[in-house]
């Protein structure tokens, strides 16, 4: 997609992230986006897209690191559950509870008996959090094998890009079939009517953010509120104080 569209088309829904904001805030909503895909399917760049113009402090990007040694003798959903949103809150999570259906699956990080327990359970979990408030969007976002080697391909050559390149994304690679199958059974399995998956084809980015974001506000009713009127009043400037300059080191000015 041609960028300059691209980012016209995104400074509209940017501006309508804004208004869905103050929305939330006002009416104390609580909002639970969740983001899932193979490695490099684009998750990281769509929740750039969504967040960059909108408050952090209102929408919470929570991307877990792996569980500690007592986090792995919790319940397994226990750390995911005290991130969920408050009233006036949108969580954004980078990967989430569906690790264990994804990557543990395949990685052999949990057994077989795990998953299918997990699998059984998580449409239980899930409509509780529905039933409590929660407004959970599930989003899962496809990439083809060809656009996901370019991309591992593109991380190893750009310097900026190379610590997004992990030993797992490599074992990713070369198990497709393991998480295609992975993939399939979770969301057949966790796919229901309160809490639905949406598939995202992500080989073009620009065009997948867009979509995303274009259909997370069709999935959440909200009004544009009035902008309160402000005045800038007189500063106090120039009225006897000098300023000093005190004796601080200063940043080089190469540019």
């Amino acid at each position: 997609m041609d960028k300059t569209k691209y980012d016209i088309e995104l400074k509209k829904l940017h501006i309508e992230l804004v208004k869905l904001q103050k929305w939330v805030v006002e009416k104390g909503l609580k909002i639970c986006i969740v983001f899932e895909g193979r490695d490099a399917a684009g998750k990281g760049g769509v929740i750039r897209a969504l967040t960059e113009r909108v408050s952090p402090r209102i929408f919470r990007v929570i991307a877990l690191p792996a569980p500690t040694e007592r986090e792995k003798t919790q319940l397994y959903l226990q750390r995911y559950v005290e991130h969920m949103p408050a009233g006036g809150e949108i969580c954004i999570f980078d990967r989430s509870w569906y690790n264990r259906a994804g990557v543990e699956r395949v990685m052999g990080f949990c057994t077989l008996e795990e998953v299918d327990q997990f699998l059984k359970k998580t449409p239980l979990f899930e409509h509780y959090l529905v039933d409590s408030g929660i407004i959970l969007i599930k989003y899962w976002l496809n990439v083809s094998p060809q656009e996901q080697e370019r991309r591992l391909i593109a991380r190893y050559k750009d310097g900026r890009k190379t610590w997004k390149l992990s030993p797992m994304d490599l074992e990713s690679y070369v198990r497709w079939d393991d998480y295609s199958k992975a993939r399939d059974e979770m969301l057949s399995k966790t796919h229901t009517k309160l809490a639905p998956w949406y598939v995202v084809d992500s080989n073009d980015k620009r065009r997948a953010r867009l979509n995303i974001i274009h259909h997370l506000l069709s999935q959440i009713s909200y009004n544009d509120l009035p902008l309160e009127k402000i005045k800038l009043k007189k500063r106090n400037i120039g009225n006897g104080y000098h300023e000093i300059n005190p004796k601080c080191s200063q940043v080089p000015e190469i540019y």
